[in-house]
């Protein structure tokens, strides 16, 4: 695999740090870009002062961004689009300052990275761009018959739309990802990152609902290798994906089956805490992996196992305070 350098958009978030340090690893280089919105610095140790990584604290709604890149890096090839409001709720209260950043600072960006000839622009979508679809599992064609349920969503959809469309680069849309590193004392964390940091402070689960709800979850480093093969940078080096993906296992675990699990690593109390259903959750969802497959694409963290890792890494964090 020839040497790249990357732009990564939100490389001190989540998923971002995660990518960022596989890039490296790899022996790429890459240029790292965030505003810590929701991003943190700490996010960033294992690779902060890597020699092959730079880093720009920096919005994308900034016009100009990716050419600026470009002309301190002419080898500036592949760009990872991971910066976002990532809150739904959030998002409802700011539509028009989600819109600018989710897609027209994205819309900007990818127009740019056409026009300078890059090889690979990688968009993170989002399961949001499905509206409340009960069809399973869902396809990726689905969304365009949805009605998106927050501005979030519609940002997103609108996002991929324009992707597909000009066909350059691809956009992933990413199902319940999870692992080290989500934040459990967000308002819009994955209910593994609270049910993990409930068991560890020895409180019980709390369900919304009669925890029947199912999701298709689907650890962190399974989604750093599907932004690789997206970009033609796994180890079989295909080229750049087109078009919309899902990304997820094609398989779905019940909430009540994750809290059991949960407070087995942990050691809570196995007892759960039923709350009233909130409105506008969806019941079910897992993914159609059936486009993404057809592509190298292999969820290979067995559910259990990455639940594991990520309790071990959260008692790792907990031991530090």
């Amino acid at each position: 695999m020839d040497k790249k350098t990357c732009l990564v958009t939100g490389c001190a978030g989540f998923v971002g740090s995660h990518l960022t340090a596989a890039l490296l690893a790899a022996g790429h280089d890459v240029v790292g870009v965030d505003n810590f919105f929701t991003g943190y610095e700490h996010n960033m140790a294992g690779f902060r002062d890597h020699p092959g990584f730079e880093f720009h604290e920096v919005s994308i709604t900034e016009k100009g961004l990716l050419e600026r890149f470009k002309d301190n890096h002419p080898e500036l090839d592949v760009v990872f689009q991971l910066a976002a409001i990532v809150s739904v709720p959030y998002s409802v209260e700011h539509p028009e300052l989600t819109m600018e950043v989710n897609f027209e600072a994205n819309e900007r960006m990818h127009a740019s990275a056409r026009k300078l000839g890059m090889r690979g622009f990688v968009f993170a979508g989002s399961a949001a761009e499905y509206g409340e679809e009960d069809r399973l599992p869902v396809r990726e064609e689905y969304a365009d018959e949805a009605t998106q349920l927050s501005p979030y969503g519609i940002a997103k959809y609108k996002s991929s739309f324009l992707i597909e469309a000009s066909g350059f680069g691809c956009s992933l849309r990413f199902f319940n990802i999870f692992g080290p590193r989500q934040d459990p004392t967000s308002q819009y964390s994955g209910v593994i990152s609270k049910f993990v940091d409930f068991g560890l402070a020895g409180k019980n689960m709390v369900i919304f609902g009669d925890g029947e709800q199912t999701r298709d979850f689907i650890y962190v480093d399974d989604v750093v290798s599907a932004y690789l093969i997206a970009a033609g940078l796994d180890s079989e080096g295909r080229g750049p994906l087109t078009g919309i993906y899902n990304v997820g296992t094609g398989s779905s675990i019940s909430v009540l089956r994750l809290a059991g699990i949960v407070a087995k690593l942990t050691s809570a109390p196995t007892e759960i805490e039923f709350r009233p259903e909130r409105a506008g959750d969806i019941k079910h969802s897992y993914a159609d992996v059936t486009r993404i497959t057809g592509k190298g694409f292999k969820a290979e963290v067995p559910f259990e196992d990455g639940l594991a890792r990520t309790v071990r890494w959260a008692a790792d964090e907990s031991g530090k305070d």
